[in-house]
């Protein structure tokens, strides 16, 4: 059984969906009604959720992302590894994601599981972009996609150290 908490974000409401073992989704737009954690656990895990939200939304990248629980293939969540290195206010290209994980050649399958993350926002596919920094697909919908973007264009400055 798993939580779901909700969060209202400026890109619309945000239902946080939590298990015993971490964070499993988040569903951008939910109108779902909220489930109590049913284990001290699982409402850990919802409030580490809420926070890394609240902290995203100021401008801020999280300092500490929730436990996770992803469910997909081994090459999905090595993918979605994989996003979790991209710094706030910054973009990859699928190509670029694929040329990491020693898959060149494999920017579609990257660009497929990139659109399955069950995470988004905490685990940033909407920092991927195609090649010639086109947006691409986003599962929130293009419209969020250049809102998080801007959002974090706005911030990163802000967070950069300088030398």
């Amino acid at each position: 059984m798993t939580a779901l908490a909700r969060y209202r974000s400026p890109l619309g409401p945000i239902a946080v969906e939590a298990s015993d073992e971490g964070v499993c989704a988040l569903h951008l737009g939910a109108r779902t009604p909220a489930r109590p954690p049913v284990s001290a656990l699982t409402r850990r895990h919802v409030e580490d959720a809420l926070a890394a939200l609240e902290d995203y939304f100021a401008g801020r990248a999280p300092p500490r992302l929730p436990a996770f629980d992803l469910r997909g293939t081994e090459f999905e969540r090595t993918v979605w590894e994989e996003l979790l290195r991209i710094p706030f206010g910054e973009t990859r290209t699928y190509g670029e994601i694929a040329l990491a994980l020693g898959r060149p050649g494999a920017a579609r399958a990257v660009g497929a599981a990139n659109g399955r993350n069950p995470v988004a926002i905490l685990v940033p596919c909407h920092r991927v972009v195609q090649a010639g920094g086109r947006l691409g697909g986003y599962a929130g919908g293009l419209d969020a996609k250049r809102w998080l973007l801007a959002h974090e264009a706005a911030h990163a400055p802000l967070l950069r150290v300088s030398r």
